[in-house]
């Protein structure tokens, strides 16, 4: 599972937010189980959840202000 939250968590680095299906996708991993390891970081603080239309899973604390200019 720790191996699967770093990848989950290195991933999310390179997006500035992404759905758990991707995610499962891009790391070649079950969607269930990235589900469940979110979770997991959701608990820990290093992830969030944002609700725009559909959820969508990120870092804790990322700026998701659009960029200017």
């Amino acid at each position: 599972m720790e191996e699967l939250k770093e990848k989950i968590l290195a991933y999310l680095e390179t997006v500035s937010k992404a759905k758990s299906k991707e995610i499962a996708e891009k790391i070649g991993a079950k969607k269930r189980e990235v589900d469940k390891a979110c979770s997991d970081l959701a608990k820990e603080g290093k992830v969030e959840y944002l609700y725009i239309g559909t959820s969508y899973i990120t870092l804790a604390g990322k700026d998701h202000t659009p960029k200017q200019g």
